[in-house]
């Protein structure tokens, strides 16, 4: 009897079993899991502005998606100049500039190869040129710290100056850029 019962609740199941996938299918697989943006690697960057009296710089702090590449870090920090302050500052790289190329080397020397908007939609004078090299040049020292020189070049060619008053034959280094 005992043995009779087993034998029947297990055709039981097995029958439910092959109803379930003959009629309604296999259950649907479940969605592949979204990637959770709270835990999305992000860093604190310093971002450095003109004042909107053009004679200074203003800092401003930003949260950007952590990335070990240096050439990510760079263009992200490059990007997020271009794109300009939130704040009451001014953007001192012409809109459109981006990183075509970064490389450093042992001794600290980060030659960037900018876009061509770097060079053919910077519109100023002295006062302007100073600011962009010092935005670049100190937002760059203050979030790649093996970097101490940034030399610049624009379209894979290099730049005699921006503006006519600061030499870009040389690179620049950091640390006189305070």
């Amino acid at each position: 009897m005992k043995r009779t019962l087993i034998v029947g609740l297990a055709f039981a199941v097995l029958a439910w079993a092959a109803w379930r996938f003959s009629v309604v299918g296999p259950s649907p697989a479940p969605a592949p899991a979204r990637p959770d943006s709270v835990r999305t690697g992000l860093r604190a960057a310093r971002l450095f502005f003109a004042a909107s009296d053009g004679d200074s710089l203003v800092s401003e702090s930003r949260d950007l998606a952590e990335s070990g590449a240096l050439h990510e870090r760079v263009a992200s920090l490059i990007s997020e100049l271009a794109r300009g302050p939130r704040g009451p500052a001014v953007a001192a790289l012409p809109s459109g500039t981006s990183l075509l190329h970064v490389y450093l080397d042992d001794r600290g020397l980060m030659t960037l190869d900018l876009s061509p908007e770097f060079a053919h939609d910077f519109r100023g004078g002295t006062t302007a040129e100073y600011m962009a090299i010092a935005s670049l040049v100190r937002t760059l020292g203050a979030n790649v710290p093996e970097a101490r020189q940034v030399l610049i070049t624009c379209g894979g060619q290099p730049l005699e100056t921006l503006a006519g008053h600061l030499p870009f034959d040389q690179p620049f280094d950091i640390q006189d850029w305070p």
